[in-house]
C-alpha cells in the first residue's frame, strides 16, 4: 500500500498540498464541503448515484477508442483549447471519463467507462491511514476528494491496456482524473503530450509528460518551480486564440467594458460593483460572464440596469466575448492573458479580498494588467482613459512566446507540427 499512497499523492498533488490546505475557506469549498457530515453526504451519493448507477450503463465504443491518438479532456475549455487537432491530427479523437461534464460538448467526445471504478472502493480505508500518516490536516479536510479519487488509476490503466491508444493529448496536468490517466499511461509506456489550456500557478504538480507545449517563459518559469521539468518543452503560444488575432481591438474610445468573473469571487462585490460602474458610465455597456463552471445566477446581479447584459459561456466561446469588449475586468482569473492578446485593456479588480490571493497569477506584477484597489479607484482609471484607451499587446510577450514574432497566429500549427514529429520519432 506505500505504492499505493505514492501513486494517489501525485494524483491529488494539488489539493493535498500545503498551499491549498492554507487557501481560505471559501476557495476550498468549491471542491469539498465545509462541514464533515456533508463531505459523508456526498461520498455516499457519489457511489449510490454515480457509480452503482453506471454499473447497468455502457458507454463505450471499442471500435472508436483502439489504436487512437486520444484528446483526453475534463472540461468544455479542456476541448477547446484541443479542438485544433480534431482535423490536423490523424486518428485523434475526443475521450473523456463516464460522467464528465463537456459542457456544448457533452456529445462529441467517447466515454470511458468508469463501471469498475466501484470494485476498488475497498483500498480506501488503507490509503485514508497512509494519508492521515503523512498528511495529517488535508486528509481530515479532504477525505472526500481521497474517496472520489480512488478507482481512477486502476481502472484507466485497465482501459489503456484494452485500447492500447498510441499517444495521449492532455489540456488538464492537476485534476485527479487527468493525473490518473497520466500516471496510468507513463506505467505501460503510452507517449504523453501536455497542450497548456490555461494560466497555470506555482503550486500545479511537475510537469512529467514526453512533451510539454507551453504558452510562453512565465509558464516554464513557473512549472520550475513546482519541481523537475520532465520531458521535452517547447513554447508555442495560444493555439485556441490565433483565429481571433486578426480582428485584435484597435478602438481608442471605451463603449463597452466586460466583467469576467469565477467562483472565487463574492457575487456581492460583483453586484456592488456593477451598480456603481452603471451609474457612473450610463452610456457605456457592460456585459458580465461567469466561468463556465460557475452554475450560480448570476442574472440577478444587473439589478434591472439596462446598460447590462449577460454572456452565456456554456454557448459563447471566451475570445468571441472578448471581441466585444474594449475593458476587461476581473480578478484572479486568466481571462486577463486572452483579453490582452486580443488588445483589450484588462483591469485587475478583487472581488473577495477576503480570500488574500492577491495577484494570484502574477499578472500585476509582471506588468500584464492594471490594478484598481476599489471602486472609485477604477471609476478614475477609466475616466482618465475613457477616449485613449491604451494598447497593450505587447505586454503578453512574456506570457506568450508568440506574441510580437513572424509566428504570431500560427501556434496552433506550430503545436501540430511538434507533436506529428514527436510521434513519428
Amino acid at each position: 500500500m506505500r505504492n499505493g499512497y505514492s501513486i494517489y499523492s501525485s494524483i491529488l498533488h494539488t489539493f493535498f498540498s500545503e498551499q491549498f490546505l492554507r487557501l481560505p475557506e471559501s476557495v476550498k469549498q468549491n471542491v469539498s464541503p465545509a462541514k464533515p457530515w456533508m463531505r459523508l453526504f456526498r461520498m455516499a451519493g457519489y457511489t449510490i448515484l454515480r457509480l452503482f448507477g453506471n454499473l447497468f450503463r455502457s458507454s463505450e465504443n471499442s471500435k472508436k477508442l483502439k489504436g487512437k491518438v486520444w484528446l483526453y479532456v475534463v472540461s468544455q475549455n479542456n476541448y477547446d483549447s484541443l479542438k485544433f487537432l480534431e482535423d490536423s491530427l490523424p486518428y485523434s479523437i475526443f475521450v473523456a471519463g463516464q460522467g464528465k461534464k463537456l459542457g456544448k460538448y457533452k456529445n462529441d467526445a467517447q466515454r470511458v467507462s468508469l463501471r469498475r471504478k466501484v470494485f476498488y472502493y475497498y483500498k480506501y480505508i488503507p490509503l485514508l491511514i497512509q494519508f492521515l500518516k503523512y498528511k495529517p490536516e488535508s486528509t481530515k479536510r479532504f477525505f472526500d476528494i481521497l474517496y472520489d479519487a480512488v478507482g481512477f488509476y486502476e481502472v484507466y490503466r485497465y482501459k489503456l491496456r484494452k485500447y492500447k491508444p498510441s499517444a495521449i493529448v492532455f489540456a488538464n496536468d492537476h485534476n485527479a482524473d487527468a493525473r490518473a490517466m497520466l500516471l496510468a499511461a507513463k506505467s505501460l509506456g503510452i507517449k504523453t503530450i501536455y497542450i497548456q489550456h490555461a494560466s497555470v500557478s506555482s503550486f500545479f504538480p511537475p510537469l512529467q509528460f514526453d512533451l510539454s507545449l507551453l504558452e510562453g517563459q512565465d509558464s516554464l518559469d513557473k512549472y520550475k518551480l513546482c519541481g523537475p521539468v520532465a520531458g521535452r518543452v517547447e513554447l508555442v503560444g495560444m493555439p485556441k486564440a490565433d483565429k481571433y488575432l486578426t480582428n485584435r481591438n484597435s478602438r481608442q474610445h471605451i463603449h463597452t467594458v466586460g466583467i469576467g468573473c469565477n467562483l472565487l469571487d463574492n457575487p456581492q462585490k460583483i453586484k456592488s460593483l456593477l451598480q456603481v460602474l452603471s451609474n457612473a458610465f450610463p452610456d457605456i455597456h457592460f456585459i458580465l460572464r461567469p466561468h463556465p463552471r460557475d452554475s450560480r445566477d448570476l442574472a440577478a446581479l444587473a439589478g434591472g440596469a439596462k446598460n447590462i447584459i449577460l454572456s452565456d459561456s456554456s454557448k459563447e466561446p471566451v475570445f468571441e466575448y472578448l471581441q466585444q469588449l474594449d475593458v476587461q475586468i476581473s480578478g484572479n482569473s486568466g481571462i486577463h492573458l486572452e483579453a490582452v492578446l486580443l488588445n483589450v485593456w484588462s483591469i485587475y479588480y478583487d472581488f473577495n479580498p477576503a480570500q488574500q490571493l492577491n495577484d494570484y497569477y502574477g499578472f500585476v506584477q509582471n506588468g500584464l494588467v492594471d490594478v484598481a484597489n476599489s471602486s472609485e479607484e477604477l471609476i478614475k482609471l477609466i475616466n482618465s482613459n475613457l477616449h485613449s484607451k491604451p494598447d497593450v499587446v505587447t505586454r503578453a510577450q512574456y506570457h506568450n512566446a508568440t506574441v510580437g514574432t513572424k509566428q504570431e497566429g500560427n501556434s496552433a500549427e506550430i503545436s501540430t507540427q511538434y507533436i506529428k514529429h514527436f510521434l513519428e520519432s
